[in-house]
């Protein structure tokens, strides 16, 4: 009862624990994800405001406008609005342009004293801006969030060189960090659904996953039963062993001592020999004298009969097989028969010292999810009405060819059925 309990909470584990991974992952990935997206808005952002407030700094139209009121004050006398009206005349119509254009909030071009020729508010032009533009109007460019008149902006300032090489004036462009925010959250809203959507599926494969571990429990279930079905067989086969080895000791001694009739009759009471429905050898059996291969064609023909199935051959072999040929031949006739096959061609040709086979039928063909497990021990596509087990057939010719040097492959038949197709080496 405790191995059980213990069991059954294992079980129980597997089913809630791969949805609470799920569930950390997928949250996990969210906040990552939105993080890196967040990331990338505020870099992209920072790319643009730079790149618009270089291209604005080397425009001639700025440069012009700048150098014209380069003298229109100094550090002590800061110029007024009306000082650089005519400077604003020319720029502010670009700056709108810009500002539209690119979508940033503000473009703000100062002269060499950081006073405002152009500004989205008419009442900041003409003031000196409040933010430390020394290293900016030294020729150093600057990139990075200041609190402004408009609020905190990510911004970014470049020196305007004039055609003497000395600096006249900035552009200053930048976006407000709560217009920044807001995209995030956007882009926060747009990521929601497919965060959902992840931990449905998530779950969902979890659920799969859970389903596919019991399913794998029960699968080792089976095959634990499935074993003790091959001990009993195993088991039956020993015993069926032992008896037909004493058998085989009576036939010997019946024969050893001319008593022929008496063990054709002792043979027929063991295992009734199959006759009927034998007939004739196949034309192309008429040249075929060997005593062990003629006795097989016909065994096979007559237990194919019994299943309603016919057997034809076609030989082409210098010399009688062996008891490991009539093994490969006898088992797989009779698995096709078995299979619901009403016709059988067995093919034999000798190439050196190998035999070469094919065994055709027009059954209903394998199953291609079965061809892998088919030589299996064990394995069969057939009711088991005896309870000693099935799939031995296959798995001896499997043995019985491999040991001899052999290769046994399966496939398509032009019958339309299954094809075995084979090669064994003739015992030294």
């Amino acid at each position: 009862m405790p191995f059980k309990l213990s069991q059954r909470a294992v079980r129980l584990g597997m089913l809630v624990v791969p949805s609470l991974i799920t569930l950390a992952s997928v949250s996990l990935t969210a906040v990552i994800a939105f993080s890196a997206q967040e990331r990338e808005l505020r870099e992209t952002t920072a790319e643009r405001v730079q790149e618009v407030a270089s291209s604005l700094a080397e425009l001639d139209e700025v440069r012009d406008a700048l150098e014209a009121v380069a003298n229109a004050g100094t550090t002590s006398a800061l110029a007024n609005a009306d000082d650089l009206a005519g400077a604003t005349d020319d720029l502010q119509p670009l700056a709108h342009l810009v500002e539209n254009a690119t979508g940033v909030y503000y473009v703000v071009v100062t002269d060499d004293e950081g006073v405002r020729i152009t500004h989205p508010d008419p009442a900041e032009r003409g003031v000196q801006v409040s933010t430390a533009n020394a290293s900016v109007l030294a020729g150093e460019p600057y990139l990075g969030t200041q609190e402004g008149a408009s609020g905190p902006s990510l911004r970014a300032k470049v020196p305007v060189f004039g055609d003497d090489g000395t600096i006249v004036g900035m552009v200053a462009v930048g976006v407000l960090e709560s217009s920044i925010s807001a995209e995030s959250a956007e882009a926060l809203g747009e990521l929601l659904p497919w965060t959902i959507s992840a931990l449905v599926l998530g779950t969902l494969a979890s659920s799969a996953l859970a389903f596919a571990v019991e399913h794998r429990f029960r699968r080792l279930d089976a095959l634990a039963a499935e074993h003790a079905q091959m001990q009993r067989t195993t088991t039956a086969l020993r015993e069926q062993s032992h008896e037909f080895s004493t058998r085989m000791h009576v036939v010997h001694g019946l024969v050893s001592r001319g008593d022929t009739q008496d063990a054709l009759e002792y043979i027929d009471e063991v295992v009734p020999v199959r006759t009927a429905g034998a007939g004739a050898p196949d034309s192309t059996d008429a040249s075929i004298h060997q005593p062990l291969l003629d006795a097989t064609t016909q065994a096979v023909r007559a237990e194919l009969h019994e299943l309603g199935a016919h057997a034809s051959f076609d030989l082409e072999l210098d010399e009688d097989i062996d008891d490991g040929v009539v093994t490969v031949i006898a088992n797989l006739c009779r698995n096709a028969g078995e299979a619901g096959a009403s016709r059988v061609r067995c093919t034999l040709r000798e190439s050196g010292n190998r035999i070469f086979g094919l065994v055709d039928d027009d059954g209903p063909g394998l199953d291609p999810e079965a061809s892998g497990r088919i030589f299996a021990p064990g394995f069969s596509s057939k009711a088991d009405p005896t309870g000693l087990g099935r799939g031995i057939g296959l798995e001896l010719v499997r043995r019985t060819v491999t040991s001899r040097g052999g290769t046994i492959e399966v496939g398509p038949s032009r019958l339309g059925g299954t094809r075995f197709s084979f090669e064994i080496e003739r015992p030294a």
